[in-house]
């Protein structure tokens, strides 16, 4: 069973989900390089969103949660990294994939966040951190 996984500048991963979720995330991040303790979820081209973290069913251990359990096959997803806010601030949802509103235009309406971009699991660095190129 795959799904089509996607994040950054276009990059996508296909994912086998008959695995184990602690593997399916781990990987997940690490494709997107995302630390270790990013909280992440899956957003399906409906726009339901699949937590990888939390919300498991009662008595299901994570470390024993298959992904295909949680995830439908051939499904196309966008990956999305969920930032707790402290305290009583509320928490936030920040889409993985640039331009999802061009991919997506569907699932604008849920004003996800635009994070930093990535390419293909590589951060960019923010347009006030680039280098900039001098006269030559």
């Amino acid at each position: 069973m795959f799904i089509k996984v996607m994040f950054g500048a276009g990059c996508s991963v296909l994912v086998n989900t008959s695995c184990r979720l602690v593997n399916l995330t781990a990987h997940l991040r690490q494709k997107a390089g995302l630390p270790r303790d990013a909280t992440i979820a899956l957003l399906a081209e409906d726009g339901n969103l699949v937590s990888l973290e939390e919300d498991l069913k009662e008595g299901a251990s994570r470390a024993q949660t298959m992904g295909n359990s949680l995830l439908k096959e051939r499904t196309t997803y966008v990956l999305i990294r969920i930032i707790k806010g402290e305290d009583m601030a509320s928490t936030r949802y920040e889409s993985l994939l640039e331009n999802l509103d061009d991919r997506y235009p569907e699932l604008a309406g849920h004003n996800w966040r635009k994070g930093m971009g990535t390419r293909c699991g590589h951060h960019e660095q923010s347009p006030t951190s680039r280098p900039t190129k001098g006269p030559d």
